[in-house]
């Protein structure tokens, strides 16, 4: 049976960020299909009663330095996003979209916006901005904007994030390897493990 990593995603967070930045390696590096589920986070946060770490300022203040140290282990640019947290329900119907659509879209698109979000940090969350980056990255906005309001786009997301929690998710990034469910961006190693044995 072909390898496969399923990468559970939310531009929101920063985890995230940096688990996209060694994937496709490790995916590569193990023949394996890395398989991106783009998801809202927040409805699994509120579905699992769970919340960012952000909200809680002794971890969130500890979490900003423990990125910083994986980010220079990882060899990567990361950098806080002022504007964090931010609503991502528009950006995550883009993901969506664009993976229904066409997938050198889709690519481009995560690209585009994680770097925006986590390297060059803006406010993804204000249209105007959002529009700017998207044009600066060579997408096109208004084909954006068709696509987060398509109401299929809206739809999948929905199943696609409440198919998810069943699963057991309650935040992300989260990776599966077959049935192994694996929590954040600091697993990698077992990651590897587990294609090793699959």
């Amino acid at each position: 049976m072909p390898k496969q990593i399923d990468f559970y995603f939310d531009f929101g967070s920063p985890t995230a960020y940096l688990a996209w930045t060694q994937l496709p390696r490790i995916a590569a590096e193990y023949e394996a299909a890395l398989v991106m589920k783009p998801v809202l986070l927040g409805a699994i946060h509120k579905a699992t009663n769970n919340m960012s770490p952000a909200m809680i300022p002794a971890k969130g203040a500890w979490m900003q330095q423990d990125l910083a140290r994986f980010a220079r282990s990882y060899g990567v640019r990361y950098q806080h996003n002022p504007f964090f947290p931010i609503n991502t329900l528009t950006l995550m119907r883009g993901a969506t979209g664009t993976q229904m659509r066409d997938s050198a879209l889709f690519e481009r698109y995560v690209e585009v916006i994680f770097r925006a979000m986590w390297e060059t940090p803006q406010n993804l969350g204000d249209m105007e901005t959002l529009q700017s980056v998207l044009r600066a990255g060579d997408i096109d906005p208004q084909l954006i904007v068709q696509i987060v309001q398509d109401p299929e786009v809206k739809e999948k997301l929905k199943a696609d994030t409440d198919a998810a929690i069943a699963r057991g998710l309650f935040g992300a990034p989260t990776m599966f390897v077959g049935d192994e469910m694996f929590f954040g961006q600091d697993r990698m190693t077992f990651i590897r493990d587990a294609l090793q044995l699959d």
